[in-house]
């Protein structure tokens, strides 16, 4: 863990708003997937789209587990980055066919999630290059409607209730199914949740021959706050070998279990910066104006999302409670009635559990520029993206 006394150094040296990432944090989250699961057969591809910084690749690859994708250019980043065609998974939605062709001449794995494409892909080549299939189980889980994945009116994944259409396409055009996909959200805490899936996945494996693995996506808890409740992957991985193992007595069948975390594996490493500007204090409210706004931390606007907040200037201040908002023109409010020591004009503020969807999702509104990231590795900061200038938000432009 980064103390507030480094994070000040890191602030005061690379400027605010900054994101800095802990290496040794993502480290152990992947080790935890780890062990938790070394008694059954698992495979683990992390989900780039949480984080897709190419130093973060490396470091992840580094630690031999796959990646999960979700355009042709995550894809590219992937190869890049040095991980291995055949530990990378893509996962796209409401793509152009193009997008299917690029990934099999690729050579990863393609997942594929509505009829009309499976059978374009079925009809072009047939048995000649294995996909997987996602299935959309109607089960409604996840922390927030807006990342319920798996509930019926979801854009994701092919409907159970359409098996005998998919079946019809898999036979008529010969395509070699391997695999089976569900993801049903994001945030899970029960993993009953979990154990649902795989009981739709595994009654659904009747329909097909050569299914050889089952991926179960993955959407798992962080904690954010104190009494928050993470996923329990320890009693998730107890559950499902038992049930494997029960399926592989009675089938004869040897199921391997893929998953694709990404929160989980980067979240907690994730620290972010503002500098307090201004002290605004009115009838109602003492507001703490900050260098930052949705355009770099959307999560709180988007998701109602919760992250802790730290004065790291005076970490042992006086407490007072302040509400924490934006420098955009619009209502941008991180954090209201948070009980922070006392902020002064200048003190440094850091949100925690910033390293999801947090740079990732980050834009240019108002004309401001995306801030630079850092990650802190073996005791040092590393600078592996630089903050935006004047000429970025231009450089794109043709000005006539």
């Amino acid at each position: 863990m980064i103390e507030p006394k480094e994070l000040q150094e890191i602030a005061r040296e690379f400027g605010t708003p900054l994101y800095v990432y802990d290496e040794s944090k993502i480290s152990e989250r992947i080790q935890e997937l780890k062990n938790a699961f070394k008694q059954s057969p698992t495979r683990f591809f992390y989900a780039c789209k949480a984080l897709s910084n190419i130093n973060i690749l490396k470091l992840v690859c580094a630690q031999g587990i796959g990646l999960d994708t979700v355009s042709i250019n995550e894809v590219r980043l992937g190869l890049m980055a040095g991980f291995e065609a055949d530990n990378i998974l893509f996962t796209p939605n409401c793509v152009d066919f193009q997008e299917l062709d690029e990934a099999k001449n690729l050579g990863v794995h393609i997942n594929i999630d509505n009829i009309s494409l499976l059978e374009q892909f079925g009809n072009k080549y047939g048995d000649s290059y294995p996909v997987m299939i996602r299935l959309n189980p109607h089960i409604m889980a996840g922390g927030n409607y807006k990342i319920s994945t798996g509930h019926i009116d979801s854009k994701f994944g092919i409907s159970i209730h359409q098996m005998r259409h998919i079946s019809r396409v898999v036979k008529t055009t010969n395509i070699n199914v391997e695999g089976l996909h569900m993801h049903t959200g994001s945030e899970i805490k029960d993993v009953q949740v979990f154990m649902r899936a795989l009981d739709v996945m595994l009654n659904a494996i009747e329909n097909f021959e050569n299914i050889k693995y089952l991926d179960l996506g993955s959407g798992f808890k962080v904690p954010y706050k104190e009494g928050d409740v993470g996923t329990d992957v320890n009693a998730l991985a107890e559950g499902l070998s038992e049930k494997l193992a029960l399926y592989r007595e009675e089938s004869g069948n040897e199921l391997e279990i893929w998953f694709e975390p990404g929160k989980f594996i980067v979240s907690e490493s994730g620290s972010f910066i503002v500098k307090a500007n201004v002290i605004k204090q009115t009838p109602a409210t003492v507001f703490v104006g900050v260098d930052s706004g949705f355009n770099h931390l959307i999560r709180p606007m988007m998701y109602d999302s919760y992250h802790e907040v730290e004065n790291i200037s005076k970490p042992e201040g006086t407490q007072r409670i302040y509400t924490v908002v934006g420098n955009l023109c619009e209502t941008d409010t991180f954090a209201w009635d948070r009980v922070l020591s006392e902020v002064d004009e200048g003190d440094f503020l850091v949100f925690k559990n910033a390293g999801a969807y947090g740079f990732e999702m980050a834009s240019n509104y108002n004309a401001r520029f995306k801030p630079a990231e850092v990650l802190f590795s073996k005791n040092e900061a590393k600078l592996i993206r630089r903050r935006e200038n004047f000429e970025d938000l231009l450089e794109k432009q043709i000005e006539l």
